[in-house]
């Protein structure tokens, strides 16, 4: 990588005029020469220089450059190198992103090549081999509009998007999802397509604010988690795993990115869990209950109540439980995205959202846990009686 960062820096360099390429050298740390020897070739001048340096004075150099002026290539490949340090988008997740595209537009609201513009400069790139283009837009513009010979994936592809740095893949996915090219549900239904693909390698497609009331979307790492998270994933999904489990998991996802949602969330996870349970035992409940009246219907189902138990140690922490559901109730009224928050009420933060999604998910477990304990004794004891 670095040798193919040495030729990119001197086809940079030699970019400049031939009189301003000694003084370039002197400013990006390298070493000094005549106009004479630039004169006579602008790309040796440079590259020998740059062969004669260490790595780290070569990436140094490219940076400055970089810095000052716009060079496409150079930046994509300090870029990838930059990037060695983090976990990488693998090439079978940017096929599938790719994939997503085939039979449609990259955008709805503009034009294919107006988006791909912003984001490459392909009136400069060099059109693939064999061609008769003199630049890649002139071969897009053949290829797409007035022959349309060219899938979407060949577009993709020819712009490097199984190859490219992360950064410019996750420019592009969020150009892709800007309220500019899609709007509606067409625009958050690709939004959340684009996220799940992305989980697989870590990164996510998270909610980043909203433009004139559309919302926008921005990559970001995704959010670890506590050790706790792949425990009750496990349990609520072998309990219920498309409402219940799909509540927790968009709880999770949101902690960081959406406190408020997260928030909301939370509660209504333990709505969930504590209907689903009820029904499964054939109690009765409204739907004007809230969770603080679910959750009593469902302790003396469960035998949770305090009062149910003599041991002192037992009534505190069944009673802290009651205490515990309450509160993210009350929390969810503060400071959830269920009402309006107005203009002095305090906004929650990604800890406060960490906090009342983590309670939430334990005490659904343990929900969970507990009923799944008192059938298994119902059962037992039904199995003696026909002995």
């Amino acid at each position: 990588m670095v040798k193919e960062l040495r030729h990119l820096l001197a086809c940079a360099i030699s970019d400049a005029k031939a009189y301003d390429v000694p003084g370039l050298c002197r400013r990006l740390g390298l070493a000094d020469g005549d106009e004479q020897e630039a004169f006579a070739s602008k790309y040796k001048y440079a590259q020998k220089r740059i062969i004669e340096v260490s790595a780290e004075q070569v990436v140094a150099s490219a940076q400055l450059l970089a810095a000052e002026e716009q060079h496409f290539e150079l930046s994509e490949q300090l870029a990838k190198i930059d990037e060695l340090k983090g976990a990488a988008v693998t090439t079978l997740t940017r096929r599938r992103l790719i994939a997503l595209f085939e039979g449609r537009p990259l955008a709805r609201e503009i034009d294919d090549l107006e988006l791909i513009r912003s984001l490459w400069p392909i009136a400069t790139m060099c059109a693939p081999n064999p061609s008769d283009e003199s630049c890649l837009e002139d071969y897009l513009h053949r290829h797409t509009i007035r022959n349309d010979d060219l899938s979407q994936r060949d577009v993709l592809e020819t712009l490097g998007l199984l190859t490219c740095s992360r950064a410019q893949l996750f420019k592009f996915l969020a150009a892709v999802t800007a309220p500019e090219a899609f709007s509606g549900h067409e625009q958050v239904e690709l939004a959340e397509k684009i996220d799940l693909l992305l989980r697989h390698d870590g990164y996510t497609l998270a909610l980043a604010g909203r433009i004139s009331g559309s919302p926008y979307y921005v990559v970001r790492p995704a959010p670890v988690g506590s050790p706790a998270d792949d425990s009750i994933s496990a349990t609520l999904a072998a309990f219920d795993p498309t409402q219940v489990h799909a509540r927790w998991t968009m709880a999770m996802e949101r902690r960081a990115s959406e406190p408020e949602g997260a928030i909301t969330l939370a509660r209504t996870l333990l709505e969930d869990v504590c209907k689903w349970i009820l029904d499964q035992s054939g109690e009765t409940w409204q739907e004007a209950d809230d969770l603080p009246v679910l959750y009593r219907k469902l302790a003396k189902v469960l035998k949770l109540a305090p009062d149910d138990h003599t041991e002192q140690v037992f009534k505190q922490i069944l009673g802290s439980c009651q205490s515990v559901v309450e509160s993210l109730g009350a929390l969810r009224n503060k400071l959830g995205d269920a009402h309006s928050s107005g203009p002095k009420r305090a906004r929650p933060q990604p800890r406060h959202a960490e906090l009342a999604v983590n309670l939430a998910g334990a005490m659904a477990t343990f929900l969970v846990a507990t009923w799944e304990a008192r059938k298994g004794a119902v059962s037992g004891a039904s199995s003696k009686v026909l002995e």
